[in-house]
């Protein structure tokens, strides 16, 4: 839902000679003037009527609406006609290389990862391009499907008006490690139990491992604080509303983020951006979603022992945070939705086509 408004309000600010149908499950999802909703609520009934939708009646509606771009922004690819057609993928799960064993412990994950591994490849050679976050999700998708064009697109990510009114508290060195997730397989919260157990038995360790799980979410998460929860050195504090997470955050010394599968890992742009020093996984999307940082530590998403070291170590001031660079990925690249919007409704000349040349005043853009 966010990317939807962002990339709908973008393309109202800075492309207004568009005209841009947004085609929405209800009305009232938008409040961006200027924008014509189709809305199509059979699309949410079911998984069923989604493909139905997607492969079919879709088609009929681009026929009526005979758009020179369609951009689709939820992974399928629908059977449309357009002068170009785009699909957005967001979802990292077919990706995933965690063993077996690990994946079966949350069956709907692994079976999700199966069935959207087989959605992606469903037509998605009709694109004139994919769009992706990351450059390994660009080369993840070359690789297993031979996509010819894939378009990184870095997400834009705005800090709520209440972060800069909450005053930090943060000591140094830290003793507060935050974790903001949902009890998710690959979310890797199990190494932080195990890290926490063998802190447990350091008598030099005063800090706190913060998880924004509480067992109420899920059969899963249940098993981890069942597991863990008996550990003084980590706590389970719950999922966290939105303002709630604006004071978690002030109240915490340094983001923890030891995630096996992101497509950007979205509380690392959040600690960021808010000046909060990040421990994180060393993995291609960690690297590339922290960028240039003066204040990181990285370890091994799979050695707890390692990352209690780290941790404890950071505690006593006896390690420090370090620096991080990170090139900007190949192009074709976008920094933000308006330079994304430039390559898919103005520049496109990798297609070889000239649309600054061509471009008519009442052109279509159709959006789903």
């Amino acid at each position: 839902m966010t990317i939807l408004r962002e990339v709908v309000g973008v393309a109202a600010r800075d492309f207004a000679h568009w005209r841009i149908c947004v085609i929405v499950h209800r009305t009232g999802l938008l409040n961006v003037p200027g924008i014509e909703e189709i809305v199509y609520p059979q699309a949410k009934r079911s998984w069923l009527r989604r493909m139905w939708c997607e492969w079919v009646e879709l088609g009929q509606i681009s026929r009526r609406l005979q758009p020179d771009v369609w951009l689709s922004l939820h992974d399928m690819t629908p059977r449309v006609r357009a002068r170009r057609r785009y699909v957005y993928c967001h979802n990292p799960a077919p990706f995933s290389s965690l063993p077996l064993r690990r994946r079966l412990l949350d069956r709907s994950f692994f079976l999700f990862s199966l069935f959207y591994g087989g959605l992606y490849r469903l037509n998605i050679h009709a694109n004139s391009g994919v769009i992706v976050q990351q450059q390994w999700l660009r080369e993840e998708f070359v690789r297993r499907y031979g996509v010819k064009r894939v378009i990184v697109a870095h997400p834009t990510v705005s800090v709520s008006p209440e972060a800069s009114a909450v005053a930090p508290a943060r000591r140094v060195p830290p003793q507060r490690f935050v974790f903001p997730c949902f009890p998710r397989i690959f979310k890797n919260i199990e190494l932080l139990g195990q890290c926490a157990a063998i802190l447990d038995r350091e008598p030099r360790w005063t800090g706190r491992i913060i998880v924004t799980i509480d067992g109420s979410e899920s059969s899963y998460a249940r098993s981890l604080v069942d597991t863990y929860g008996g550990s003084h050195s980590i706590e389970f504090v719950g999922l966290q509303a939105p303002s709630a997470m604006v004071d978690l955050y002030a109240r915490s010394d340094a983001l923890l983020f030891p995630s096996l599968l992101e497509t950007w890992g979205l509380p690392l742009t959040e600690a960021k951006q808010r000046g909060l020093p990040i421990v994180a996984a060393d993995l291609p999307y960690a690297r590339e979603s922290i960028g240039n940082s003066d204040a990181v530590a990285f370890f091994d998403p799979h050695d707890a022992t390692a990352l209690a070291e780290l941790l404890l170590g950071l505690s006593e001031g006896r390690i420090t945070f370090g620096t991080a660079r990170h090139a900007d990925p190949d192009q074709p690249f976008a920094r933000g939705w308006t330079e994304l919007l430039n390559i898919l409704l103005v520049d496109d000349e990798a297609l070889g086509n000239d649309a600054r040349a061509t471009l008519p005043t009442a052109t279509k853009l159709a959006r789903r």
